[in-house]
């Protein structure tokens, strides 16, 4: 019988891709893939060490492993993986551990799948980690993620990812559109890309520092590869963002209105600390020229709390800052401190309670400004990509611009594509429609 595989991933998009791509090679050996709350003979577990919360939440994923499967082969991969690989081999059940480059030949490691008396650690020095590997995720059936570029150059002084990820490096333009391509080809109806600064593109595509093509080329150059519905810019730092591609981006053919742009702190202090690339008046630039150019624009935003130094000021700066800026809605990051960064040592630390305070906050506000959002869209024509699942009665999806809707259940819909208007708000926050009268009934 074939042996039965199951696969785990915490902490970002660009995980998800690569966890798929791994999961490809296991297929290719002959196995089975299956749900990971199902009885499999090895459990695969992607690893983040972006936050705290990432790391301890790997313990009880090998304890849901153990659970289905008390003999399971157990292996972790990722981030964390190549952070603390001693640390993970020590967690009861691992039996296996690969760090950045060995993760992808994960098949080569295993034989036949017997328990290990202690976890068995493969981890390259991250400076090994020069090399790239393609990868995209089919998460369900209307939209993949591609990843378009690895690592990191930035010193940014909270952030392990140059750590785990090493330097920035790029796919070939030609095999990005060859995956393009083949997504398309699945019937998905929308991609997103994703990286670790994918605004870096082009740097490393063929081993070298150069860029041998931008940004700008890839977008325009994804932009006619036939078949994509849509095509959705994950994350980009400020000072990557050109206004090149915002122009294009706002007359594109694939491209939609919405960019998710890390902002981390409206403190220009707090901003120097952190070794980011821009102040708080590149960052209203950016913001003031796609809300010019694409007024409907969705705009998301990182921000970080609690950081080495961040005053009650500073935090005030910040949140005002935000609540005056024509944006979207937040993902608020509680800062925690991590090994081998320049953060873990400055003074000036915030407590944790203060910490989790000043996030409540934060989070209050976007969802404030998410409604605000869509309510000024009420009343729009526009197009929406409905998913696969059934919410309590509901079918939900997203319009161009990523205002989530939702409609009575109807299992026809999936993965298709309906003009429809924006009529009201519904009490869990989703925005409630009625399809064009120019739509066939489905």
């Amino acid at each position: 019988m074939k042996k039965k595989v199951a696969f785990y991933t915490l902490g970002c998009k660009l995980n998800f891709s690569e966890t798929s791509t791994i999961a490809r090679s296991f297929v290719d050996e002959g196995f089975d893939r299956v749900d990971f709350s199902e009885k499999a003979d090895m459990y695969v577990i992607n690893t983040c060490s972006v936050t705290d919360n990432a790391d301890k939440k790997f313990k009880t994923i090998v304890k849901q492993a153990q659970k289905a499967n008390s003999e399971a082969f157990i292996a972790a991969v990722g981030c964390y993986a190549q952070l603390k690989p001693e640390e993970l081999a020590a967690v009861d059940g691992v039996d296996l551990v690969l760090g950045a480059t060995e993760k992808f030949k994960i098949t080569d490691y295993i034989n036949d799948l017997s328990k290990n008396d202690f976890g068995e650690v493969h981890s390259c020095e991250i400076e090994d980690a020069d090399f790239y590997v393609g990868s995209y995720a089919i998460g369900d059936r209307t939209r993949a993620f591609l990843k378009v570029q690895d690592g990191c150059d930035y010193k940014c002084t909270y952030c392990t990812i140059p750590l785990a990820r090493g330097i920035s490096r790029s796919d070939k333009l030609q095999n990005v559109l060859k995956n393009a391509s083949d997504i398309a080809a699945q019937g998905i109806k929308e991609i997103v890309l994703t990286g670790v600064n994918i605004g870096d593109y082009g740097k490393g595509e063929f081993g070298n520092k150069k860029h041998e093509h931008t940004f700008l080329d890839l977008v325009k150059a994804l932009d006619e590869v036939d078949g994509i519905h849509r095509l959705r810019i994950s994350s980009i730092e400020p000072n990557l963002l050109k206004n090149e591609t915002i122009d294009f981006v706002a007359h594109s053919k694939s491209f939609v209105p919405h960019f998710h742009i890390p902002l981390q702190s409206g403190s220009d202090t707090l901003l120097k600390l952190m070794k980011r690339r821009y102040l708080t008046g590149l960052y209203t630039e950016r913001i003031e020229k796609i809300k010019k150019t694409i007024p409907d624009c969705c705009i998301g935003v990182d921000v970080i709390v609690g950081f080495p130094g961040e005053t009650e000021e500073h935090f005030l700066e910040t949140y005002n800052y935000l609540n005056q800026l024509d944006i979207s809605y937040l993902h608020v990051f509680t800062y925690s401190e991590r090994d081998n960064t320049e953060a873990v040592k400055m003074d000036g630390v915030v407590p944790k309670k203060i910490r989790n305070k000043r996030s409540r906050m934060l989070r209050g506000l976007s969802v404030k400004k998410r409604r605000a959002f869509y309510e000024s869209q009420l009343g729009n024509d526009v197009e929406v990509l409905f998913e696969s699942e059934n919410k309590n009665g509901y079918i939900q999806g997203f319009t161009e611009n990523y205002i989530k809707v939702r409609t009575p259940w109807n299992p026809f819909l999936i993965n298709t594509v309906h003009r429809v208007t924006l009529k009201d708000i519904a009490e869990d926050g989703l925005v409630k429609i009625e399809f064009c009268k120019a739509e066939i009934e489905v």
